[in-house]
Protein backbone atom coordinates (compact mmCIF):
# COMPACT_ATOMS: atom_id res chain seq x y z
CA UNK A 1 0.00 0.00 0.00
CA UNK A 2 2.40 2.61 1.08
CA UNK A 3 4.56 1.54 -1.68
CA UNK A 4 2.21 2.19 -4.66
CA UNK A 5 1.09 5.27 -3.00
CA UNK A 6 4.57 6.32 -3.51
CA UNK A 7 4.70 4.77 -6.87
CA UNK A 8 1.27 6.90 -8.12
CA UNK A 9 3.07 9.89 -6.64
CA UNK A 10 5.96 9.69 -8.76
CA UNK A 11 3.65 9.24 -11.85
CA UNK A 12 1.77 11.86 -11.09
CA UNK A 13 4.67 14.62 -10.99
CA UNK A 14 6.84 12.49 -13.08
CA UNK A 15 10.27 11.18 -12.46
CA UNK A 16 12.45 14.35 -13.15
CA UNK A 17 10.59 16.13 -9.70
CA UNK A 18 10.39 14.34 -7.03
CA UNK A 19 10.69 16.95 -4.69
CA UNK A 20 7.25 17.48 -5.14
CA UNK A 21 6.11 14.39 -3.81
CA UNK A 22 7.73 15.18 -0.12
CA UNK A 23 5.12 17.14 0.53
CA UNK A 24 3.56 14.34 2.60
CA UNK A 25 5.34 10.90 3.10
CA UNK A 26 3.67 7.70 3.06
CA UNK A 27 3.76 7.36 6.59
CA UNK A 28 2.47 11.05 7.36
CA UNK A 29 -0.89 10.28 5.22
CA UNK A 30 -1.57 7.05 6.94
CA UNK A 31 -0.54 9.09 10.36
CA UNK A 32 -3.27 11.87 9.37
CA UNK A 33 -5.66 9.36 8.09
CA UNK A 34 -5.76 7.54 11.71
CA UNK A 35 -6.19 10.78 13.36
CA UNK A 36 -9.42 11.52 11.51
CA UNK A 37 -10.55 7.97 12.73
CA UNK A 38 -9.51 8.10 16.02
CA UNK A 39 -11.11 11.22 16.57
CA UNK A 40 -14.21 9.22 15.00
CA UNK A 41 -14.35 6.80 17.52
CA UNK A 42 -13.90 9.15 20.27
CA UNK A 43 -17.03 10.98 19.48
CA UNK A 44 -18.64 7.53 19.04
CA UNK A 45 -17.73 5.99 21.98
CA UNK A 46 -18.67 9.43 24.16
CA UNK A 47 -21.62 7.77 26.10
CA UNK A 48 -19.89 3.94 26.41
CA UNK A 49 -20.51 1.83 27.61
CA UNK A 50 -23.87 1.67 27.73
CA UNK A 51 -26.04 -0.12 30.35
CA UNK A 52 -28.24 -2.73 28.56
CA UNK A 53 -31.27 -5.02 30.52
CA UNK A 54 -31.78 -8.56 29.99
CA UNK A 55 -34.63 -10.42 30.05
CA UNK A 56 -36.33 -13.73 28.51
CA UNK A 57 -35.26 -17.37 29.43
CA UNK A 58 -32.78 -17.79 28.29
CA UNK A 59 -31.60 -14.49 29.38
CA UNK A 60 -30.60 -12.43 26.63
CA UNK A 61 -29.70 -8.65 26.42
CA UNK A 62 -33.11 -6.60 25.11
CA UNK A 63 -32.06 -5.85 21.11
CA UNK A 64 -33.55 -2.64 21.36
CA UNK A 65 -30.88 -1.35 24.14
CA UNK A 66 -28.42 -3.32 21.79
CA UNK A 67 -29.57 -1.05 18.93
CA UNK A 68 -30.01 2.34 20.44
CA UNK A 69 -26.94 2.34 21.73
CA UNK A 70 -24.48 1.05 18.83
CA UNK A 71 -26.49 3.15 16.49
CA UNK A 72 -26.70 6.35 18.72
CA UNK A 73 -23.22 5.93 18.83
CA UNK A 74 -22.70 5.97 15.14
CA UNK A 75 -24.74 9.25 14.67
CA UNK A 76 -22.86 10.87 16.76
CA UNK A 77 -20.23 11.21 14.64
CA UNK A 78 -19.38 13.99 12.11
CA UNK A 79 -19.37 12.46 9.05
CA UNK A 80 -19.41 15.23 6.53
CA UNK A 81 -16.43 16.50 8.99
CA UNK A 82 -14.49 13.39 8.57
CA UNK A 83 -14.98 13.31 4.56
CA UNK A 84 -14.05 17.11 4.22
CA UNK A 85 -10.71 15.87 6.31
CA UNK A 86 -9.92 12.48 4.70
CA UNK A 87 -10.62 14.56 1.05
CA UNK A 88 -8.02 17.49 2.37
CA UNK A 89 -5.32 14.73 2.38
CA UNK A 90 -6.16 13.13 -0.35
CA UNK A 91 -5.80 16.59 -2.20
CA UNK A 92 -2.63 17.87 -0.26
CA UNK A 93 -1.03 14.31 -0.88
CA UNK A 94 -2.20 13.27 -4.48
CA UNK A 95 -3.01 10.49 -3.73
CA UNK A 96 -5.69 8.84 -5.63
CA UNK A 97 -9.18 8.46 -3.69
CA UNK A 98 -9.32 4.42 -3.32
CA UNK A 99 -5.71 4.25 -1.64
CA UNK A 100 -6.86 6.96 0.61
CA UNK A 101 -10.38 4.93 1.12
CA UNK A 102 -8.09 2.01 1.62
CA UNK A 103 -6.10 3.13 4.40
CA UNK A 104 -9.47 5.08 5.73
CA UNK A 105 -11.31 1.07 5.76
CA UNK A 106 -8.27 0.07 7.89
CA UNK A 107 -7.88 2.32 10.67
CA UNK A 108 -11.71 2.03 10.97
CA UNK A 109 -10.50 -2.12 11.61
CA UNK A 110 -7.33 -0.82 13.97
CA UNK A 111 -9.77 1.12 16.21
CA UNK A 112 -12.45 -1.19 16.82
CA UNK A 113 -14.08 -1.63 20.32
CA UNK A 114 -14.32 -4.81 22.60
CA UNK A 115 -18.01 -5.44 23.81
CA UNK A 116 -16.88 -4.80 27.81
CA UNK A 117 -15.90 -0.90 26.74
CA UNK A 118 -19.58 -1.29 24.90
CA UNK A 119 -22.11 -2.73 26.92
CA UNK A 120 -22.07 -2.88 30.99
CA UNK A 121 -24.03 -5.78 31.89
CA UNK A 122 -24.85 -7.31 35.45
CA UNK A 123 -25.58 -10.54 34.61
CA UNK A 124 -22.55 -12.61 32.75
CA UNK A 125 -24.94 -15.77 31.99
CA UNK A 126 -26.88 -14.02 29.35
CA UNK A 127 -26.68 -13.85 25.07
CA UNK A 128 -25.57 -11.02 23.10
CA UNK A 129 -28.29 -10.99 20.77
CA UNK A 130 -27.53 -11.43 17.02
CA UNK A 131 -29.45 -8.18 15.75
CA UNK A 132 -29.43 -6.71 12.40
CA UNK A 133 -27.94 -3.83 14.31
CA UNK A 134 -25.38 -5.31 15.93
CA UNK A 135 -24.08 -7.49 13.28
CA UNK A 136 -23.94 -3.72 11.84
CA UNK A 137 -21.14 -2.71 13.33
CA UNK A 138 -19.11 -6.26 13.50
CA UNK A 139 -15.63 -6.95 12.81
CA UNK A 140 -14.81 -9.15 10.36
CA UNK A 141 -13.61 -12.68 12.45
CA UNK A 142 -15.14 -11.23 15.51
CA UNK A 143 -17.35 -13.89 17.12
CA UNK A 144 -15.84 -16.66 15.12
CA UNK A 145 -16.88 -19.93 16.17
CA UNK A 146 -18.67 -19.06 19.04
CA UNK A 147 -22.02 -21.24 19.58
CA UNK A 148 -25.73 -19.49 18.10
CA UNK A 149 -28.16 -20.54 20.48
CA UNK A 150 -31.88 -19.77 19.34
CA UNK A 151 -34.56 -18.26 21.56
CA UNK A 152 -35.40 -22.00 23.28
CA UNK A 153 -31.79 -22.10 24.08
CA UNK A 154 -31.08 -24.63 21.65
CA UNK A 155 -27.12 -24.42 20.41
CA UNK A 156 -27.74 -25.01 16.64
CA UNK A 157 -24.21 -23.83 15.47
CA UNK A 158 -21.12 -22.40 15.49
CA UNK A 159 -20.78 -18.55 13.84
CA UNK A 160 -18.97 -18.98 10.83
CA UNK A 161 -19.39 -14.72 9.88
CA UNK A 162 -21.45 -11.94 8.62
CA UNK A 163 -22.63 -11.41 4.54
CA UNK A 164 -24.52 -8.64 3.28
CA UNK A 165 -27.10 -7.43 0.49
CA UNK A 166 -28.92 -4.30 -0.52
CA UNK A 167 -32.86 -3.74 0.15
CA UNK A 168 -34.80 -0.54 -1.36
CA UNK A 169 -36.95 0.94 1.19
CA UNK A 170 -40.81 0.65 0.65
CA UNK A 171 -41.14 4.55 1.44
CA UNK A 172 -38.02 5.98 1.15
CA UNK A 173 -36.92 4.41 -1.97
CA UNK A 174 -32.98 4.36 -0.32
CA UNK A 175 -31.06 1.51 -0.64
CA UNK A 176 -30.48 -0.14 2.58
CA UNK A 177 -27.27 -2.25 3.83
CA UNK A 178 -28.40 -5.36 5.44
CA UNK A 179 -26.16 -8.04 7.47
CA UNK A 180 -26.72 -11.07 8.15
CA UNK A 181 -25.18 -13.73 9.68
CA UNK A 182 -24.19 -17.53 8.81
CA UNK A 183 -23.60 -20.54 11.12
CA UNK A 184 -22.21 -24.16 10.74
CA UNK A 185 -23.73 -26.89 12.09
CA UNK A 186 -22.72 -29.75 14.06
CA UNK A 187 -22.46 -31.88 10.83
CA UNK A 188 -20.45 -29.26 9.09
CA UNK A 189 -22.82 -27.63 6.80
CA UNK A 190 -23.34 -24.15 6.16
CA UNK A 191 -26.87 -21.93 7.07
CA UNK A 192 -27.76 -18.60 6.34
CA UNK A 193 -29.87 -16.30 8.52
CA UNK A 194 -33.39 -17.98 8.76
CA UNK A 195 -34.60 -14.29 9.03
CA UNK A 196 -33.95 -11.06 7.23
CA UNK A 197 -34.72 -9.13 9.85
CA UNK A 198 -32.57 -10.06 13.13
CA UNK A 199 -34.14 -8.98 16.21
CA UNK A 200 -33.75 -11.58 19.26
CA UNK A 201 -34.24 -15.27 17.51
CA UNK A 202 -30.70 -15.98 18.04
CA UNK A 203 -27.66 -15.03 20.20
CA UNK A 204 -24.36 -15.79 21.05
CA UNK A 205 -22.73 -16.47 25.08
CA UNK A 206 -22.21 -13.17 26.58
CA UNK A 207 -19.14 -14.48 28.95
CA UNK A 208 -17.47 -15.59 25.21
CA UNK A 209 -18.27 -12.18 23.69
CA UNK A 210 -17.35 -9.46 25.92
CA UNK A 211 -13.57 -9.53 24.78
CA UNK A 212 -13.79 -9.86 21.76
CA UNK A 213 -14.34 -7.12 19.19
CA UNK A 214 -18.17 -5.47 18.93
CA UNK A 215 -18.16 -2.19 17.40
CA UNK A 216 -16.19 -0.76 14.13
CA UNK A 217 -17.74 2.18 12.42
CA UNK A 218 -18.80 1.32 8.95
CA UNK A 219 -17.74 3.03 6.15
CA UNK A 220 -20.61 3.82 3.89
CA UNK A 221 -21.14 7.39 5.17
CA UNK A 222 -17.21 8.47 4.07
CA UNK A 223 -16.84 10.56 0.62
CA UNK A 224 -13.28 10.84 -0.14
CA UNK A 225 -14.23 12.04 -3.85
Amino acid sequence: MLKSIALNCLLLFGFASPALCQTLSAEEIKTRIDAVIANAFQSASAQFPCKVKSGGKPKMLKWQDVGKCLNYANDRVDWQDVSHQLQAIRVNSQVQATDIMAMAESALRAHALTYDRIFVVKETETLLPLSSSLLKFLPEGSLQDLPVLDKSGKEVGKFSGTYSFEKMGDISGNRNRMVLFQYTDPKGNAHGSPEKLLLDSYGVPWKDAISQPGFRLPPDRINVR
